[in-house]
């Protein structure tokens, strides 16, 4: 009887820790769904149809962690990153680019609250000489060094570059871009040495994000099935609030407490038709949508935090 127990329950720990490994299904999908490109939901709780795949190498940046399978995005997004690294190459540097989503976007098993709807992408701050291509095995292991000095509340000059800069900037005044999330010491630091700060304001304080820079795109035509976020507020951010979102930062970095493990995403709040694409039965249910409309019957519009590891 005891072995019989002993059994049975080697058996069901194999299959709870087969279940955790493979993930939640979506990051098993291995190619997105076909069709007209159409974003579903919100950034924190979606999905995509006829997402692209960004090369993992091209003019101006090399994909890092290309391992992970996440290197998919609406069309706007490969077009953003593309034309961004052009303007980077043009400058004598090589952007490294992080996470963008998985094929059918959707929750991962790990790392990100957001980056679900092929709108989103990690930019490294760390950049490469524009004629430097790296081994495809350090893209995997090589880290990304932080730009603060979180302590004291400062940049790390012997990290930090003005081409950094050049780069949020040109980034934040790109007109399809919604906002873009950097540590507050990082913004900060621009609030004091930019003399024009009016394009600070798509530029948000939030945690971590000391080595790297999240872009988020406003949704794009042709995805009335995707949900805005409210507009980022009036004016260039550098006010008594960041201060307090610095403060904050120094008196964790000084005084630090241990951190649960983030769970997972959930699965359970997705829109109904992101279960079609997971399935891939969108197309064959549905078949193409005229331009400007969407595949999948309306549903009522919510906004969702800024919610992003």
């Amino acid at each position: 009887m005891k072995a019989t127990r002993f059994s049975v329950l080697s058996i069901l720990l194999v299959l709870v820790f087969a279940s955790a490994q493979a993930g939640n299904g979506w990051s098993d999908v291995g190619s997105p769904l076909s069709g007209q490109p159409e974003v579903i939901g919100s950034f924190t709780s979606g999905c995509i149809v006829g997402a692209r795949t960004l090369p993992l190498v091209g003019d101006g940046y090399q994909v890092m962690r290309s391992s992970r399978n996440r290197y998919y995005g609406h069309p706007v997004l490969i077009q953003f990153l593309e034309r961004l690294s052009r303007q980077a190459a043009a400058n004598g540097s090589r952007l490294l680019i992080g996470d963008l989503g998985q094929p059918r976007g959707g929750p991962m098993p790990g790392g990100h609250r957001s980056h679900q709807t092929g709108l989103d992408a990690d930019i490294w701050l760390l950049q490469q000489p524009r004629d430097r291509l790296l081994p495809r095995p350090n893209t995997e292991s090589l880290g990304a060094p932080s730009m603060i000095r979180a302590t004291e509340g400062t940049l790390n000059y012997a990290n930090w570059s003005p081409r950094y800069r050049d780069t949020l900037r040109q980034a934040a005044l790109s007109p399809e871009v919604d906002r873009i999330f950097v540590n507050a010491i990082i913004k900060q630091g621009l609030c004091n040495s930019e003399t024009d700060r009016s394009w600070l304001n798509k530029v948000r304080p939030w945690w971590g994000h000391d080595a790297h820079f999240h872009v988020r795109l406003a949704c794009p035509p042709g995805s009335p099935q995707c949900d805005s976020q409210k507009p980022v507020p009036y004016g260039d951010g550098c006010d008594p609030d960041l201060a307090n979102w610095v403060r904050d930062i120094v008196n964790s970095a000084r005084n630090p407490k241990p951190q649960k493990r983030p769970k997972p995403p959930s699965t359970e709040n997705l829109p109904a038709a992101c279960y079609q694409v997971l399935n891939g039965g969108m197309a064959q249910r549905y078949g193409q949508a005229p331009s400007g409309e969407s595949t999948f019957p309306v549903r009522s519009n919510r906004n969702d935090a800024e919610l992003m590891q």
